[in-house]
């Protein structure tokens, strides 16, 4: 048996015959061994990460390899109680991460229960059903409407067949089939006609095909395969807290080599300069950090789902605040993913169709005036044809509204009711007697009923346009039947062309009168010499809060693109209409991209923003081409197709409601209400705690390193150290840790929006966050150092130290708590923006200080931590020099402001 990729360029028989099998299907024992030689038609499920994997990749962090090192350091020196406490962190961040990113990725898993549990085949020629799993090719599969398409097929029969195929293609219409045709040449995935693909449903008639593909070689199976071979790549958050702790990593080193070489150079004990030099390093350490960002995130987490966006992934909240782009799915994404009758022309007339989707709210007006099938004749006979020659069904149940059938046809029966008809009334009264089915050569449909007409038969008919028309010889005008004139024919077919152009799918309708049902029901002799009615124009339409969301992406600096597998014309529409392209050279086809070197692919990315009849491998060429060229993007879809797109992109995002399970699998954020506006507030969100990230980034930067300096300057001047490795712990752990969390919910500033993404090569610690650490830290030594030689003036060097060291520890206590509240914005000061706005700020400092009172005045705990009670006198000073750092950094903000 041979192997070919292209069967659509294989006839019918010609694929039986490669395949080695016929109209009756394999026999069951050849069956049975192909099933061996080929497999099981299914996809297995992807292995999930075992839980020690999951933890050692958190354990390789950088800064979690620093704490853990620093925990050894700890214990090799006897520091029990420090080395308790480094390691709860690290266990307690660990732990917390796995938790919140528990549920791993299933997106094959998912697509194996997308598979048709049962298929109808022919075994030997007689018709059994067997489980999908068995399938194999040269199997002969029966179809019927509703199916799912069990495998990928050769179709080797049809009859008025159509195939949803929007989950793997994204084109929104159902596709017609055709056994019949045979390709020379390349077609792309959405216009193979003679091929029906696994996982897509049959919506209208019925056929048959044979296996070609099963398993990982149908279509969906690549798209698996392609999920799997998608790397999982880091977030911009987890590039740059690593490049953060590789940089702290570096510091502690320099500071640990620099201390022993002072100290060395003093003639100090080398083994006391070493035991000092370690607990300093420890002390640059901002412990607290890794489980600070990992709570921020998830309370960000909470906040996303608040708004209506699950976030499934940590660093993902973050990801989504540094999005440059956005390419969206169309259909059922930037579309409602129902059909909708915008435009009719009758009676020389178009009349605009208001409501979307299947819901039956909505009007008929021409000229803005609400009309209705009691002004209009030829509305109540365009009405009536729309709901008799229809097959679909309308079910409406309080707001909600939905049909079973194929879009297009539940389209028409909305506008029946939206002109004033009844679909159960009409099709009460005029019961259908016969029928010629649609047919995809004669592209039209003709239903017959009685009693219509004073007690005659009518055939009426609906199809494409340019055949309807060419057999009509009549026309519908006011209610009556007259001559179908060259000047209106003329006028009817300027419509279909501009309804046409405004990517509206058309159809028109005619009728014709019998005084009895005809003996020979037959296209040739029933289609002819009928009475032109009307056009309709419908679409798949925009979803009314899609284009504000996108204004508003535009102003915050994010470019959205469109990319989908409908036509180009029916794109660029929805496009313009939405705001997403102003021109035609902004829209390009899938087709296109194929031939293009990656080069050349990321210099037209720069500049279409509509991509149309894309295969599944187009949009993964798109989204690698905008991350080359600096993009962070997004990608948002809900079909099978967008999967390895949606892994591909920075961030991923799929529809909650109308989104394949694959899609959900794999995508990190999934929107519960399917709305393009819900990504617009994640990214809000996404910034703000981008925002907050970095507040409490610089403060506890700018608190450790003033920390640091206040060590290596008491070493550089021969005096004691003012702080203990215990203390420096204590300060780290508590009195940095809470004020952090609370910068972490800091509300956002109020034009956030307006601003334009920052550069996704942006550090975390910017050049004004550089400065102001440096500011902060150097008025925080100040501050401490001064507390500190005070207190060895008034106590001495000797027996005083405990005295200054609890004047230097409330010092840089207070210091750190009041430098939080300058923290909580680059450029605005503590009283501009409240003093009291932040409650937990609030409520976090005020524990921090209650907690440094603890240890101070309560004897057991003070005696542990070398500290002892402090006067009158000694308040006075560490509340004197606790301001230095605070009135430093609103100055920075009010010179900052001025220069701006």
């Amino acid at each position: 048996m041979e192997k070919f990729e292209n069967w659509y360029n294989q006839s019918p028989d010609e694929a039986l015959q490669k395949l080695e099998t016929s109209n009756s299907g394999l026999p069951s024992e050849i069956a049975n061994k192909r099933l061996e030689k080929y497999g099981k038609n299914e996809l297995k499920k992807e292995e999930k990460k075992p839980f020690i994997q999951k933890l050692k990749d958190q354990l390789l962090d950088p800064m979690i390899l620093i704490l853990i090192a620093a925990a050894i350091v700890s214990f090799v020196i006897g520091e029990g109680v420090d080395t308790l406490i480094i390691i709860a962190i690290v266990v307690v961040n660990a732990f917390l991460s796995i938790y919140q990113e528990g549920k791993a990725e299933e997106a094959i898993a998912a697509l194996q229960k997308m598979s048709s549990p049962k298929a109808k085949v022919l075994r030997g020629g007689e018709q059994v059903e067997i489980d999908s799993a068995d399938l194999v090719p040269g199997d002969v599969v029966i179809l019927e409407t509703g199916d799912v398409v069990p495998a990928d097929l050769r179709l080797i029969s049809s009859s008025n067949m159509q195939i949803d195929e929007s989950s793997l293609t994204g084109e929104s219409v159902p596709v017609e089939k055709d056994y019949k045709i045979k390709y020379d040449d390349k077609v792309e995935i959405g216009d193979r006609e003679n091929l029906a693909y696994s996982s897509t449903i049959v919506t209208y008639g019925r056929g048959s095909g044979v296996v070609v593909e099963t398993g990982y070689n149908t279509e969906i199976g690549k798209i698996a395969t392609s999920i799997s071979t998608v790397g999982d790549e880091q977030t911009p958050l987890q590039k740059k807290l690593a490049k953060l702790s590789k940089t702290l990593g570096i510091l502690v080193i320099v500071i640990c080599i620099a201390v022993m070489a002072v100290g060395i150079l003093y003639k100090n004990d080398p083994l006391e300069m070493f035991m000092t030099a370690i607990s300093l390093a420890v002390a640059a350490v901002p412990e607290g950090l890794p489980a600070i960002v990992t709570i921020v995130l998830s309370i960000g987490m909470g906040k996303m789902a608040q708004r209506n966006a699950i976030v499934k992934k940590l660093l993902a909240v973050e990801t989504l605040g540094t999005t440059t782009v956005i390419c969206s799915d169309k259909t059922g994404t930037l579309t409602q993913n129902e059909m909708t009758v915008t435009r009719a022309f009758t009676d020389g007339k178009v009349f605009e169709v208001s409501g979307t989707g299947y819901s039956p709210k909505g009007d008929v007006t021409i000229d803005g005036q609400k009309v209705s099938i009691e002004d209009e004749n030829n509305l109540r006979m365009l009405s009536s044809i729309a709901a008799l020659t229809n097959d679909a069904k309308l079910k409406v149940e309080g707001e909600d509204a939905t049909i079973a059938g194929d879009p297009t046809e539940g389209a028409l029966l909305t506008f029946t009711e939206k002109a004033g008809g009844s679909i159960v009334e009409l099709n009460k009264q005029f019961e259908r007697i016969e029928e010629i089915p649609f047919d995809s050569d004669r592209k039209m449909m003709t239903t017959f009923h009685d009693k219509f007409f004073d007690e005659k038969i009518v055939s009426f008919t609906k199809g494409a346009p340019d055949i309807v028309i060419s057999k009509c010889d009549k026309i519908l005008i006011d209610g009556e039947i007259k001559d179908f004139t060259d000047e209106e024919r003329e006028l009817a077919l300027e419509k279909n062309t501009e309804f046409a152009r405004s990517a509206l799918r058309c159809l028109a309708y005619a009728f014709r009168i019998h005084e009895t049902l005809p003996e020979n029901i037959s296209s040739e002799k029933i289609e002819n010499e009928m009475v032109f009615v009307a056009l309709t124009g419908m679409i798949d339409p925009a979803r009314p809060e899609v284009r504000d969301a996108i204004a508003e992406c535009k102003t915050a600096g994010i470019k959205p693109i469109m990319i989908t597998g409908d036509y180009l014309e029916t794109g660029l529409a929805i496009a313009k209409d939405l705001g997403i392209a102003k021109s035609d050279d902004e829209a390009i086809m899938g087709r296109e991209l194929n031939e293009m070197t990656p080069e050349e692919l990321r210099e037209v990315v720069k500049h279409k923003t509509v991509y149309t009849r894309v295969s599944p491998e187009n949009k993964v060429q798109i989204v690698t081409a905008l991350k080359e060229n600096g993009h962070i993007a997004a990608m948002t879809g809900d079909g099978v197709n967008d999967a390895p797109a949606i892994k591909k992109g920075d961030i991923g995002i799929a529809m909650g409601i109308t989104g394949t399970d694959v899609a959900k699998s794999t995508a990190e954020v999934i929107l519960t209400d399917d709305n393009f506006a819900t990504i617009v507030n994640a990214v809000e969100e996404g910034r703000i705690i981008y925002s907050n990230i970095k507040k409490f980034v610089a403060y506890l930067l700018s608190c450790n390193l003033g920390e640091v300096l206040i060590v290596l300057i008491a070493i550089l001047l021969d005096v004691p150290v003012p702080l203990i490795p215990i203390q420096l712990l204590w300060l780290n752990l508590v009195t940095d840790s809470f004020p952090a969390l609370a910068l972490g919910v800091e509300q956002g500033e109020a034009d956030i929006m307006n601003e334009p993404p920052r550069d996704p090569n942006e550090a975390i610690i910017d050049k004004e966050i550089r400065i102001t650490v440096a500011i902060q830290s150097i008025a925080i030594t100040v501050a401490t150092l001064l507390s500190y030689f005070v207190g060895l003036k008034w106590y001495g060097m000797e027996s005083g130290v405990n005295h200054a060291r609890t004047m230097a520890f409330s010092t840089l206590i207070i210091c750190e708590l009041l430098r939080s509240y300058t923290s909580r914005s680059i450029d605005k000061t503590v009283f501009e923006i409240g003093v009291f706005t932040n409650k937990k700020l609030v409520l976090a400092t005020f524990v921090s200080f209650l907690l440094m009172l603890v240890v101070i005045y309560v004897p057991v705990l003070n005696e542990a931590f070398g500290l002892m009670n402090l006067g009158p006198k000694e308040i006075g000073v560490v509340l004197g020099a606790s301001v230095i750092p605070l009135v430093a950094g609103e100055i920075q903000k009010k010179i900052r402001f001025r220069k701006n």
